[in-house]
């Protein structure tokens, strides 16, 4: 009974000890991925992880064509403008004025990208279209100030100052569009469950996700085949410890669902990074007028390139239908239908 009792205590032992190892590498992962999305200071591996997280399939004519159009648009004459965020974060954007204005346009870029990366492509468009365009520079990257991303928990509040500083530099009659590319996309969605200012008259989001949660767990288990639901709580721990908000609290959705302010999505059907089935329950879960553009083989934030007249004349028929609209609350008031 001895040697049995002794064998087993060395089985237990054994086990324990791998069990603690497996907990640490857990831990290990989850936090190079929780830097790897969160931190403005890149991991030294973050390059491979950057592009296995997007789900780049290596489209080498896009990349070229996105490149020159973002050269482009930095040669463009903007004037940088700064404030100051709710929780005194500095931030940077850049006023790209037109003749004759009929509306402003809130441009919001994505995840570790830049304001003329993502928005090169359309800036002529806008530009031509009577938009004054506002690009801002998303927290935690580029010249805007913040140690930390937050997945548009945190730049959500950014999108509701940007919007005021507009009313208070610019213009404080005409209408203003909050439009946001992928990280930005859902951005801009779940602002618009924030209190907004009446001259706010529509979300436009392309390829954005539903919340941060579902996302990782997509990109965890998809693109890189690790499983997420034993790492989410640790995950949700660290990004709170960054960030002093619970990721898990917010999503698209869920503002979506309370909003009042008109909505166009914009999706391509072959997005390997934010599947378009995030797009349609962002669609079906708006409370608002409602819009959506699903492209036939689009990847990510690639909708523009594959098809341009489709996505401009989607872009006009919204401004057409909501520039002369009453602007209203975003929040919707307890029951009321919209």
């Amino acid at each position: 009974m001895g040697r049995k009792r002794k064998a087993v205590a060395r089985a237990a032992g054994a086990l324990a000890g791998v069990s603690a190892l497996a907990a640490g590498v857990s831990y290990l992962t989850t936090r190079f991925f929780v830097r790897a999305a969160l931190d403005r200071k890149k991991p030294k591996a973050m390059e491979a992880t950057h592009r296995r997280a997007s789900g780049s399939k290596g489209n080498d004519e896009f990349r070229h064509f996105r490149a020159a159009a973002a050269q482009r648009l930095l040669e463009e004459e903007t004037q940088p403008v700064f404030l100051t965020a709710q929780d005194g974060v500095r931030l940077a954007g850049h006023w790209y004025p037109c003749e004759n204005p009929e509306r402003v346009v809130i441009a919001v870029h994505g995840w570790r990208t830049t304001w003329n990366r993502d928005f090169g492509m359309m800036a002529d468009f806008l530009h031509e279209s009577g938009c004054d365009v506002l690009f801002i520079e998303q927290r935690g990257q580029n010249d805007s100030g913040g140690d930390y991303m937050g997945f548009g928990v945190t730049e959500q509040f950014d999108c509701q100052d940007w919007a005021q500083w507009v009313i208070r530099c610019k213009s404080d009659s005409l209408p203003i569009y909050l439009y946001g590319v992928s990280m930005g996309g859902a951005t801009v969605c779940m602002a618009a469950g924030l209190p907004l200012p009446e001259t706010v008259h529509g979300i436009i989001g392309d390829c954005g996700f539903t919340s941060p949660d579902a996302i990782w767990k997509h990109v965890a288990e998809d693109n890189f085949h690790v499983p997420y639901g034993i790492n989410r709580r640790m995950a949700g721990h660290l990004y709170q410890k960054r960030n002093q908000i619970n990721p898990f609290h917010y999503s698209a959705v869920e503002a979506l669902g309370r909003t009042q302010i008109p909505v166009l999505l914009i999706h391509g059907e072959e997005d390997q990074f934010v599947p378009v089935e995030m797009a349609r329950e962002n669609f079906e879960a708006c409370a608002s007028p409602k819009r959506l553009l699903i492209v036939p083989g689009a990847g990510h934030a690639m909708s523009y390139y594959t098809d341009p007249e489709g996505y401009e004349t989607a872009l006009r028929d919204f401004w057409k239908d909501f520039d002369g609209e009453t602007g209203t609350s975003s929040v919707l008031e307890g029951s009321e239908e919209p």
